[in-house]
């Protein structure tokens, strides 16, 4: 049995974790020969809730679960932390105008990118859930300036997942037969699916499809698919949410498939023309714990369009939390290299607890 890998949640009692903790426990991210130890984050007032979920996590008795240990705090909670999913961030309440909501999460994503950088391990792996995402892991990331941006990454799988259920659906086939599908931008409604370079069982997409269809049904639906599903069932997204956390970190540690095409939320490197310095969602391969972006896929102007909009609003989102943003990190992140890391978790650390540890323990600071 391999030894033991630390995997931090923050949100832990949240619904998305509720859906997304048993996933990890039972080896669906890191695999089914990776034993994990799970570090749960929550605010002190959830603790209760959270040792429920812990409860439950134990209750399971999954053979790679090696141990649980519940914290009220990232300083704590991302000690020694090879994974770090960040999904617990402030909902936008009502009338929030959403430049108060950037500010009020930059506190939240700055203390917990200073935590990353202090306590984790060196080669962490970062993936931001909570929203604004890729503003977000650009405010973490900008806060740790010890740890390369390029282990910092945002969740837009679920806009690549969404996107490739609906065209099934649409088409008949099934989401194995789909190949191609790109994510361009923000995870918000100026996202842009792309099908251009998309295949159905080997075939051109658009051939199968409406081109009315594509532009006034299909991308519409994907930006707008969050809110569509709480309208429905009065609640965001949770179990799909869970589901793209775990495709998108499995396939950043493990591997894409050969030929696979998949879409995450990454620092630009000015690659298509997109301004340095923001989180923006690209057609990505990975390989060997490392993500590279797709080169030279052909843009039309109907696309350039669509990549520049999304690109205007994470810029003026930037422009909101520019002044709270370290400026000893700006050169790092308008100068990205992607190999600064080497890609693969070295255990430096003593993977496991003490001899003295339980299998659940709380860690709270009063």
């Amino acid at each position: 049995m391999r030894r033991p890998v630390r995997v931090a949640v923050t949100g832990a009692a949240g619904a998305i974790s509720y859906s997304l903790l048993f996933k990890i426990a039972a080896g669906e991210m890191m695999g089914k020969d990776q034993p994990v130890i799970l570090q749960l984050v929550e605010m002190p007032q959830m603790m209760e809730k959270l040792l429920g979920v812990a409860m439950e996590l134990m209750d399971c008795a999954y053979p790679l679960l090696h141990t649980i240990t519940l914290h009220d705090n990232v300083e704590d909670g991302f000690k020694g932390a090879h994974y770090a999913l960040l999904v617990g961030a402030k909902p936008r309440g009502p009338g929030m105008e959403r430049s108060d909501l950037l500010v009020e999460n930059a506190a939240i994503f700055a203390r917990q990118g200073k935590a990353l950088n202090d306590f984790a391990n060196r080669d962490v792996k970062v993936l931001v859930v909570g929203n604004p995402a890729n503003t977000n892991a650009l405010i973490a990331s900008r806060n740790a300036p010890d740890l390369s941006p390029s282990q910092f990454t945002c969740l837009t799988r679920l806009d690549h997942n969404r996107a490739k259920g609906i065209l099934a659906n649409h088409s008949g086939a099934t989401t194995r037969d789909i190949g191609g599908i790109m994510i361009w931008g923000n995870h918000s409604t100026t996202q842009y699916p792309d099908l251009h370079q998309a295949t159905i069982i080997g075939k051109p997409a658009l051939d199968f499809v409406d081109m009315d269809w594509y532009r006034d049904e299909f991308i519409p639906k994907v930006q707008k698919r969050g809110g569509e599903i709480i309208q429905a069932r009065g609640q965001s997204s949770a179990a799909s949410a869970a589901q793209a956390v775990v495709d998108q970190m499995r396939d950043w540690v493990l591997g894409t498939e050969p030929g696979e095409i998949i879409s995450m939320g990454i620092l630009s490197d000015g690659s298509y023309g997109i301004a340095k310095g923001v989180f923006y969602s690209f057609p990505v391969r990975c390989n060997y714990g490392r993500y590279q972006i797709v080169q030279d896929i052909d843009v039309n102007e109907f696309s350039r369009q669509r990549l520049q909009a999304s690109e205007q609003e994470l810029l003026e989102e930037k422009a909101v939390i520019e002044h709270l943003l370290p400026k000893e990190t700006e050169h790092s992140h308008q100068n990205l290299s992607i190999c600064l890391r080497s890609g693969v978790t070295l255990y430096a650390d003593d993977a496991g607890p003490d001899a003295t540890s339980n299998f659940l323990s709380t860690h709270r600071v009063m």
